[in-house]
């Protein structure tokens, strides 16, 4: 690879590029990494040298600007995950394991930890049950909120929030966001008679196909004026779940509250309920 070509690479491509019509797929690729805990960088590396072949740690780190110590960083942590090899011949060569190899590293290191964590959760509820209750008195209830840093986190509090609808759910997104929550399969315990479920979304011609087994009459496209990092859940009259970072954030920079405040959720509802009757149906 000589200069000028290190100059120029997929992940930072002008938009005149040839190589500009790659970024979206690139972009999903590191939402789909960042589900197995790999940060932006890291994923970053891994497509690099699975897309341009073995480099060496200076390559890398002037090929993608990144400084010096941060790029061997990201080399050893992926070698520790067992996604690069290197050489032993000097300089060192780094080399990313093929995809569909380095996604059963992933997965089989993801399902060891739940594992763990599984065969621990009996001694741990023993643990709790073993320290006596304190109070006395059955505390008022109150509204309450969580902040949620994190996609796992944040996907956990929506699962919970599906898995107890009676009536009524909403969400409100851009085009990214309702992609992430088509991959993490968030909408069909949702299209069930009894639920009133409604969409409202900023999603183009292109991505609709994540609508397909959904009743279109609970899809509706916002108004363009729609500020696209706008992104809320409503459950029943009980619970929502806005974004302060949303899908356009990186997975582990993903922030959101949660809150079962009545005014909040209710606040939320009629914004929803104005934004739906100013969007259109989308089109089948």
């Amino acid at each position: 690879m000589n200069d000028d070509e290190m100059q120029v690479t997929i992940f930072d491509s002008a938009p005149d590029s040839r190589l500009r019509e790659h970024r979206l797929s690139i972009d999903r690729l590191q939402d789909e990494l960042a589900k197995f805990g790999l940060t932006a960088n890291q994923s970053k590396v891994y497509i690099f040298l699975g897309k341009y072949g073995s480099k060496t740690a200076p390559e890398v780190c002037k090929t993608l600007k990144l400084p010096r110590t941060e790029t061997y960083h990201l080399l050893t942590t992926l070698q520790n995950r067992g996604l690069v090899s290197a050489t032993f011949q000097h300089p060192t060569k780094f080399t990313a394991e093929p995809l569909n190899k380095a996604i059963w590293v992933l997965v089989n290191a993801e399902k060891e930890r739940v594992n763990s964590l599984e065969s621990e959760e009996k001694g741990i509820v023993e643990l709790w049950e073993s320290i006596p209750m304190f109070t006395t008195t059955k505390d008022a209830k109150e509204n309450k909120f969580q902040m949620l840093q994190g996609a796992n986190q944040v996907n956990s509090k929506i699962k919970e929030m599906v898995t107890n609808t009676k009536k009524e759910f909403l969400i409100l997104g851009s085009e990214r966001d309702f992609l992430k929550f088509y991959h993490s399969d968030f909408f069909e315990p949702l299209d069930r008679e009894e639920i009133d479920l409604k969409l409202l979304t900023s999603a183009s011609d292109r991505s609709l196909y994540i609508f397909d087994d959904i009743d279109r009459s609970k899809v509706r496209k916002m108004p363009a004026s729609t500020k696209e990092n706008l992104c809320f859940i409503a459950k029943d009259d009980e619970e929502i779940i806005f974004f302060i970072k949303n899908a356009s954030s990186a997975a582990q920079e993903m922030t959101a509250i949660w809150t079962d405040s009545e005014t909040m959720t209710y606040s939320m509802k009629m914004l929803f309920s104005s934004i739906w009757s100013k969007s259109k149906d989308i089109h089948l």
